[in-house]
Order: structure tokens, then sequence, then C-alpha cells
């Protein structure tokens, strides 16, 4: 059942409350929140702060290190292209230049991630990657979530494109959806300095369980696992972009949150950029960001046929305290508290003539 704009603005009290008391159970010194239902938004807050030495506040536009919440926006990046017919998602990935040398030397290397990378013959196409169905005897046949893997698949996209995948993200992504403090960043792309001078400082707990300030993420290729900095009201706008059409079709939004089914029959609990489940009888997607010890991030939607059951929750931290235990074959929303504290204050489970 929808709730009027009254019930939305107690609700958002109540969940500004509840996170304002889990930031600092844990500690985290900074955390940026929004909730929107459909395209409006009905709470944008910070709480604690940027930095804490100079007692910076966070605000709504205080840009953050997003982290893994980068793979939502690379889909969308990669759907752009095949929706301008340059990208085929179920094109062998040993097609695409250098592939076939990642392919053996991770497997070299091994590991959790790349043990078993199905990644020897032309079975393994981008569809597999950015659904996080590349390791197993055969493709498509289990999820594992692979950010090394993932992160890969922004090659295809620069190749095929011709530009590097940072310009794709600006072009396709950021200037259509108006993220003004947003920024690609890699080892070749500093951050901008108008952003970098008002960003979140990461933090990390001690041995001895003192807050203290960490080191910047270290550098990293233009991969499209990562990569982004934005702040929640950035990501609000590529929500907003995205849920009005701007920058995708339907049908193609659709594919994002779509799940994988094995030849088994088994449904997998990702899409394409996005983990999906449910809670209380509703559709929910979601994608998490960590750095570790330096920042971490939560972007969950909650499906719906009509406008008024739509809702998004984005949350940008400065410390890792965001994320909970999680394997790496298994999608468990249910097991955080922030999200538990949205579901509380937003949703009603649905009953028979709702």
């Amino acid at each position: 059942m929808a709730r009027n704009a009254d019930g939305d603005v107690s609700s958002a009290r109540d969940l500004g409350a509840r996170i304002d008391s889990l930031r600092t159970a844990l500690r985290i010194p900074g955390l940026a929140v929004v909730v929107l239902r459909d395209t409006t938004v009905v709470l944008a807050r910070g709480f604690g702060v940027a930095d804490v030495e100079r007692k910076a506040p966070v605000t709504p536009e205080t840009p953050f290190n997003v982290a893994s919440v980068a793979k939502p926006i690379s889909a969308v990046v990669a759907l752009r292209l095949v929706e301008s017919g340059l990208l085929d998602l179920d094109r062998p990935m040993r097609r695409y230049q250098g592939f076939a040398e990642f392919c053996d030397a991770t497997r070299g290397e091994g590991g959790v991630f790349f043990r078993d990378f199905a990644c020897k013959d032309d079975r393994l196409t981008l569809r597999h990657v950015v659904s996080m169905t590349a390791n197993g005897e055969q493709p498509g046949t289990r999820f594992w979530y692979n950010p090394p893997s993932f992160s890969w698949a922004s090659r295809p996209m620069a190749e095929v494109a011709g530009r590097t995948f940072s310009e794709l993200v600006d072009s396709l992504v950021f200037k259509p959806a108006d993220m003004r403090n947003a920024a690609r960043t890699n080892r070749r792309l500093p951050i901008p300095p108008r952003i970098a001078d008002v960003m979140a400082t990461p933090y990390h707990i001690d041995s001895v369980g003192g807050v203290m300030k960490s080191d910047p993420p270290p550098p990293q290729g233009d991969g499209a696992a990562g990569g982004v900095i934005a702040s929640v009201m950035d990501l609000a706008r590529f929500d907003i972009a995205l849920t009005s059409d701007r920058l995708l079709t339907p049908t193609s939004r659709a594919a994002l949150w779509s799940p994988t089914q094995a030849p088994s029959g088994q449904v997998l609990p990702y899409g394409l950029g996005w983990f999906l489940g449910t809670h209380a009888g509703r559709r929910v997607v979601w994608h998490t960001g960590l750095w570790e010890g330096r920042y971490s991030a939560l972007y969950l939607k909650v499906l719906g046929d009509t406008p008024a059951e739509r809702l998004t929750l984005i949350l940008l931290a400065n410390s890792d305290a965001l994320q909970w235990p999680t394997r790496f074959d298994e999608a468990a929303i249910e097991r955080s508290s922030f999200a538990t504290a949205f579901f509380d204050a937003f949703l009603r489970p649905k009953t028979n003539g709702q």
C-alpha cells in the first residue's frame, strides 16, 4: 500500500533517526542518505563529518568513493552500447583484444576468483561476466561474485566504442543524468580538484578501537567494477534518469533486473550489475560498495507496478561499516541493518486486496 505525503514525512523522520543511531553505534564518522519514492526525493540528509580534523559536515552533495556501486552504472553503459548497435553481450570474450592473455594469467594465479574461471573457450561471453556467472564448469551455470572479472568488462566497451571507458561513463551516464558532482578516477585520471577538495575523507577503526584516517584507495585501472566518485544526490539523479527512461529504454532497464536462469532451472540472484531478491512480497534489487577500511555504500531499490510502490535507498559512508558478512555465492540484503531500517520505515507487506 502506498503511503501519502504525510506518511512519507513521518517515515523519513523515523528512518533518519534510526540511520544516525546506527551510524553512531558503528562509529561511522560521516554518512549521507537519500530516499526516493519513484522520482521524488523524500529524504536527503547528511550525518556526521566528511573530515574529522576539519569538522566538515556531510551533506547530500558530499562526494564519496562509491566502490562497487559503480557496477550498476557500468551496466547502463553496456546496455546503451547494445542499444546503439555497437556491443553484443553474447559475443565470446576471447574475441576481444587481450582477453585470452588475461584468462591464461588469472587461471594460472587461481585464488578465490579465478581457480574455476570459465574462460578457456568461446562459451564465455560478456553477458556472463556482467551477470557474475563466469565461474564454474561452464559459464552461466553458477553465480559467483567476481569483481576482478567484472572490471575487465570495461575493455570490450572501450574497444567497440573507440573511447576510454571513463569517457563513455561521462558521456553516456554522468552528463545525461546531470550527475554534477560525479567523476571517474583511475591511475591515469586523477579526481578533479573541485571534487577532491570536498570529498569525504576515509576512516577505519584501529586495533585499539580508535577512529583513524585511512590512506586513499590505491590507484586502479580504468575498470568497470569501481572508479566512481559521487554524492548520494548524484546517485539519486542517476536513479531518476534511469526510472524516467532518459538512460535506457524500458526493455533494457528491465534486463538489468532480470535474473539469469541456469540450465538446471535454478534462478540466480544477480542480473546485469545488480543483486536480485525479494522482501515482504516485493521485488528488491541492490548493490553494495566496499573499499575495506575506507568507504562503503548501499544502493537499494524496491520495484513496483506503480510509481507509488517504487522506493529507493542510497547510503554512502566514509568507513567500511555499511557492509555485512556475505559469501561470494549468495545475495543477502536481509542481513543489512540499514536495509532493515529502510524496510521497517517505508514498506508494508503486501496482502490480498492491496
